[in-house]
């Protein structure tokens, strides 16, 4: 658990379902530059997907690159993985820091919400997740959030993530508004050149890399 530093800021791949070529697709994304790693499959075929969990967290030591679990606790537990990913209704932050320990990575999804992501902070959330900010082809109906929102929870202190219909030139404006992580679906993983894609949002964030180098 957490053998992988939590880095500042930068690309958060978010994987969505089953593919055959999974593992390849997120090393493509590794290659170009990504910085976290959200393992999501909404299916219920635990076989698979512990397998494909266990090939990921492989691979994610490889690139130091720490891999997060969507909505699973017990998933990230059995694998060892660097955290937790949770949604309005998955369990608790403590809930989940009991299970996997002090230094997991858990997540929150706080959608348009400032008073959940306040809350999510008070119980130890590692980084609260705002979205949609655009029109997203992974969930259309999602509730949308305002750009101010990032500004308004500058104070929380710890990470914020956006999400949602981001490109890399949408994706400008989120990082100006304050956003430490841009978390993409199909911007990357339904692009026809991968590592080019997550390298482009990457660059989004080469003054920070540049600054702290």
């Amino acid at each position: 658990m957490t053998s992988s530093p939590f880095p500042g800021r930068g690309l958060y791949v978010i994987t969505d379902g089953p593919r055959a070529d999974l593992a390849e697709t997120v090393e493509q994304a590794l290659i170009g530059g990504a910085r976290l790693v959200q393992y999501r499959d909404k299916t219920h075929e635990p076989m698979r997907r512990q397998k494909e969990a266990n090939t990921l967290l492989a691979l994610c030591r490889e690139y130091a690159v720490p891999l997060i679990v969507n909505d699973d606790i017990d998933l990230a537990r059995i694998i060892g993985a660097d955290g937790v990913h949770l949604g309005e209704a998955d369990d608790s932050v403590a809930n989940a820091r009991e299970v996997l320990g002090p230094n997991a990575i858990i997540g929150m999804s706080c959608y348009d919400s400032l008073e959940r992501a306040q809350e999510a902070a008070r119980q130890g959330a590692s980084y609260v997740a705002f979205g949609a900010f655009f029109a997203s082809p992974t969930k259309p109906l999602a509730r949308r959030a305002g750009i101010e929102l990032l500004r308004q929870s500058a104070t929380l202190g710890i990470p914020r993530v956006a999400i949602g219909g981001i490109t890399p030139d949408n994706g400008a404006l989120l990082v100006e508004a304050g956003a430490d992580y841009l978390a993409v679906i199909s911007a990357v993983f339904g692009a026809p050149d991968i590592r080019a894609a997550a390298h482009r949002f990457s660059q989004l964030y080469s003054f920070d890399r540049a600054v702290s180098s």
